[in-house]
């Protein structure tokens, strides 16, 4: 019985001839962290200002209402 992919799983890796490989930093850096949301980090900081303003500084084991 043969696999699916038996007549290309042995072909070497296809490489461009017009664009050379990248280096591995260069390729690294395309998946580093990014800021997806823009404006979260503030929006968030300013929401929790409102709240420290209506009920004080947050307690973990206080509930609020």
């Amino acid at each position: 019985m043969t696999d699916k992919y038996d007549d290309i799983i042995n072909l070497p890796h296809p490489t461009s001839k017009r664009y050379p490989r990248m280096p591995l930093a260069e390729r690294a850096a395309q998946f580093s962290p990014f800021a997806a949301l823009t404006g979260y980090d503030s929006a968030i900081a300013e929401t929790a200002k409102k709240v420290e303003r209506s009920y004080g500084e947050y307690d973990e084991d206080q509930d609020i209402p």
